[in-house]
């Protein structure tokens, strides 16, 4: 059966779903059909982060209370997001445990618990864990320590286990898995420690590795011509956060990331693909079909893991499949997903290392602004305009909601020589703090990147927004504030305060007719409803 035919049938075998599995492919694939539910990690494979949802609403949302809240059962940071559906909800704790909880109640239905070895290397990065993926009657988690799990979802036993890369060597695994028809893709963090990177596919029945994706071209593959000498072999090319999928093209969008050494850039000369890019990868044999660079030879750290946002709209009188992204180096970038073609670029936050982009989108760098021995000071930091954490596409007002942090950073370089598993970074950044940082919610237009409103937060975010059916963005702040904004205008319409950092990306889920906004705060899980 061809894959226009498969998908023709989708209404059907959704509602025979029970018959075969709990969350067959789709299911995930029509997930804007069950708005109760949050499938995957951006709550859907074009990374909207958009809840259908419109029972909470501008008009009502000041009656928001929280309805019960989950402490995680150890400490550390929380920049899980949940998976719901059908009356459970799954989320990660630190290091890399597993936890189902009852979601109208928040009482615990099992724990799966990880444990790490006391030699535990996460060179460049926080001992985190984003969230887990789920397909048919399985959720999968990668771990800290370089596994691919398969979980029971009804028990929490382990269906099987995969070695995927060795934590000694500074690998090691932070993103939530995207599970497709018959696979799981995974990709690595660490690359601060001069690994090479990959993206992997695995068989969600048996475990077994399907294909793999290497971020940095070998001797003979197109690409290696970016790297001077052997410069590939410790090219980093980390692919740590979660990508995206369409399924009709059946290809995955993935945002790759820093070269290695990160500041120091004598010791790999050329632009060195395919880091600080959008990969565009064939899921069913893990082929390159298109790849976009957007920094070039990238020297501050700015990489492009930035969640790659998929919309259909009208570009120039056609409709055309495009893959949206605001960058970390402070460009919004709108590409043609299924070639590749760069449509348009701009600036949407403050920058000093580019005029601008060229017709190809390629940066038109300004002299002199490289790393240096004495220090030299770039806008954006290295921590980007944006970051990690995720944006939110409405499809009703036609806007990109993203965090951004506002910052400078004086960036130094330092010579530097590669020792496996030991950091590799030539260099390091002073930011500058305080009164010169700056943290907003810019709402941007999703074809052109000009800024429609922005919101002031009171310090740089760590984390997310979600916008909703009922005209709100919801985020959070370091200073531990919950907030929903009015959509078309930014006016702030409610706040509560969680007691600690907010440092994860925001959902929404219904249950028995209720619908609930999720965010973390501190080390707890707040659960709000009206």
């Amino acid at each position: 059966m061809n894959r226009a035919v498969r998908l023709a049938m989708v209404m059907v075998l959704v509602s025979l779903a029970p018959l075969f599995a709990q969350v067959p492919f789709e299911r995930l694939v029509n997930s804007h059909l069950e708005p109760e539910s949050w499938l995957t990690y951006s709550g859907s494979y074009d990374s909207h982060r958009f809840s259908h949802l419109d029972q909470i609403t501008k008009d009502n949302v000041g009656n928001l209370s929280p309805k019960w809240v989950y402490q995680m059962r150890r400490p550390g940071l929380v920049e899980t997001t949940p998976i719901v559906y059908d009356g459970v909800m799954y989320l990660t704790e630190s290091p890399s445990n597993v936890t189902a909880l009852d979601a109208g109640t928040g009482r615990t239905l099992w724990r799966w618990t990880r444990p790490m070895p006391e030699d535990l290397r996460n060179i460049g990065f926080p001992r985190v864990n984003r969230g887990v993926a789920v397909l048919d009657n399985r959720i999968f988690v990668a771990t800290l320590d370089g596994y691919l799990f398969a979980l029971d979802a009804a028990s929490g036993s382990v269906r099987w286990e995969t070695h995927v890369a060795d934590n000694a060597t500074g690998h090691s695994f932070t993103l939530a898995p995207l599970a497709i028809d018959g696979k799981v893709i995974v990709g690595t963090s660490g690359g601060e420690a001069g690994i090479r990177g990959f993206l992997d596919a695995y068989d969600a029945e048996t475990g077994q590795q399907v294909w793999r994706f290497w971020t940095i071209p070998g001797p003979g593959e197109p690409g290696i011509e970016t790297w001077g000498g052997n410069s590939w072999m410790n090219g980093a090319g980390a692919t740590w956060l979660t990508g995206s999928y369409d399924p009709e093209l059946n290809l995955l969008y993935w945002g790759i990331g820093n070269p290695g050494p990160d500041w120091n850039g004598d010791v790999r000369p050329g632009d060195n693909l395919y880091t600080s890019s959008v990969v565009a990868l064939d899921a069913d044999s893990g082929t390159l079909a298109w790849h976009f660079q957007f920094t070039p030879h990238d020297t501050h750290d700015w990489d492009a893991n930035q969640i790659p946002v998929l919309i259909d709209r009208e570009w120039e009188g056609e409709e055309r499949r495009l893959l949206i992204l605001a960058n970390r180096n402070a460009f919004y970038y709108v590409l043609d997903r299924k070639t590749g073609e760069f449509l348009h670029g701009n600036e949407y936050s403050k920058q000093t290392w580019a005029t601008g982009l060229d017709e190809n989108g390629r940066p038109l760098e300004i002299p002199g602004m490289e790393p240096s021995y004495d220090g030299t000071l770039v806008w954006p930091s290295l921590q980007g305009a944006t970051n990690w954490f995720s944006p939110s596409y409405s499809p009703d007002t036609g806007a990109l909601y993203v965090s951004i942090r506002e910052m400078g950073s004086y960036y130094f370089k330092s010579d530097v020589e590669f020792e496996e598993g030991e950091p590799y970074l030539g260099g390091g950044e002073q930011a500058l703090r305080g009164d010169d940082a700056q943290g907003w919610v810019y709402a941007l237009d999703a074809l052109t990147g000009e800024r429609r409103w922005q919101f002031r937060l009171l310090s740089p975010p760590w984390s997310g927004v979600m916008a909703t059916a009922g005209g709100l963005v919801i985020g959070g702040s370091q200073e531990g504030n919950v907030y929903a904004l009015d959509d078309d205008t930014g006016e702030p319409l409610w706040s509560f305060f969680v007691g600690g950092a907010v440092r994860t990306n925001p959902m929404s889920f219904s249950h028995q007719g209720t619908q609930y906004i999720v965010m973390a705060g501190g080390n707890s899980l707040f659960v709000f409803g009206l």
